[in-house]
């Protein structure tokens, strides 16, 4: 008999609510990826992408388990001067000649190293190479966006590459081979 009510009181019991990650869609118009470069030692060089897509499994109790994904054509790239952009998409460095040439980013390990602070580890493929990058992000937010209504995410991400890593390396070390990213991104809950 105790055994039976014992059962019963198991059975009824609320069961503890296990949190799965939840889908985010990048937010295309708020989202972008700017790049610098030293020139020659006289001036800093910027570019940026923007209006790419991605998605982010995002889980809230254990965000190690979280991942992203982030894909975009080379020429989406802005650099102010279309004839800087026209140099960097000629056979000196990407050979670009339509946007069949993407840039992705596949997350294949997430170290959180503080209570909004992570070490994204993935697999960077830019001008047809693949190598292993580390960002170090900051979730800059999280909660409901106050004029869509629903749950959005804001994210901080840094990392260097090496150009020459991606066989980009044309005049390095002159124009620096080392290249600081800065990530910033928005992502809505998907529906």
């Amino acid at each position: 008999m105790k055994s039976l009510l014992l059962a019963g009181l198991i059975a009824a019991a609320p069961l503890a609510a296990v949190a799965a990650p939840e889908s985010y869609t990048l937010d295309s118009s708020h989202s972008q990826i700017v790049f610098s470069y030293n020139h020659l030692g006289f001036s800093t060089g910027y570019g940026m992408f923007s209006g790419f897509a991605g998605d982010i499994s995002f889980d809230a109790e254990d965000p190690a388990a979280s991942s992203v994904e982030v894909s975009f054509p080379v020429r989406s790239m802005l650099t102010g001067w279309e004839a800087r952009f026209e140099h960097f998409m000629s056979d000196d460095f990407f050979g670009a000649t339509d946007d069949s040439e993407m840039v992705t980013f596949t997350s294949t390990g997430i170290e959180v190293t503080g209570d909004d602070t992570a070490l994204i580890t993935g697999d960077l493929t830019l001008n047809g190479v693949t190598k292993e990058v580390v960002l170090d992000t900051v979730l800059t937010q999280a909660g409901e966006h106050p004029m869509e209504g629903k749950p959005w995410l804001g994210f901080h991400a840094t990392t260097t590459l090496v150009r020459s890593d991606y066989d980009l390396g044309m005049f390095a070390p002159y124009v620096s081979d080392e290249v600081e990213v800065e990530i910033s991104i928005e992502a809505m809950k998907a529906e």
